[in-house]
Order: C-alpha cells, then sequence, then structure tokens
C-alpha cells in the first residue's frame, strides 16, 4: 500500500469534508472512491490516443504537404525561396 502527500486548493478541500461528513466515510476512502470512479469513467470514454484525433482531421487529399514524398527536396528548396525572395 502506497502512501501519497497530495495538496488541495480550498475548494477542493471544502468537497472533501463535506462528502466525508454526509457518506461517513474517512478521508482516504472518499479519495480511494474518487479515483476509482475516474478511472471508469476513462475506460468507458475510451482513452484518446493522438492517432485517434489526426483521424478526425480531413486535411483532404494530400494533407498539408507541399509535394510528393519523392519531390520534398525540391519543394523544401522552392518553399525557402519563396520565403527569403531569393
Amino acid at each position: 500500500m502506497g502512501i501519497r502527500t497530495v495538496r488541495l486548493d480550498e475548494d477542493a478541500e471544502a468537497m472533501l469534508a463535506t462528502l466525508q461528513k454526509s457518506t461517513g466515510m474517512s478521508i482516504s476512502e472518499v479519495l480511494k472512491q474518487g479515483i476509482k470512479a475516474c478511472h471508469q469513467r476513462s475506460h468507458e470514454e475510451g482513452a484518446t490516443h493522438p492517432y485517434d484525433i489526426y483521424k478526425r482531421i480531413d486535411l483532404g487529399e494530400g494533407g498539408w504537404a507541399l509535394a510528393p514524398s519523392s519531390d520534398a527536396k525540391r519543394a523544401v528548396r522552392e518553399a525557402v525561396r519563396r520565403k527569403h525572395g531569393r
């Protein structure tokens, strides 16, 4: 069993005290129940991974690419020329 030190702001401290009084649970038990509830909610909603977000972004054909990857060096040179006017 681990021992943790947690810093709570005034609002969280007040909510913790209210929960402790209304439920009769110890502070440790209230915190454990909160962790369990948060864990359960995260599993119900499903974890979001960066690729899941990327899949929802519609970049269209080619995305933000300036040129096909086989021609990347030329495209970079042209982009630098356009930016610096050379």
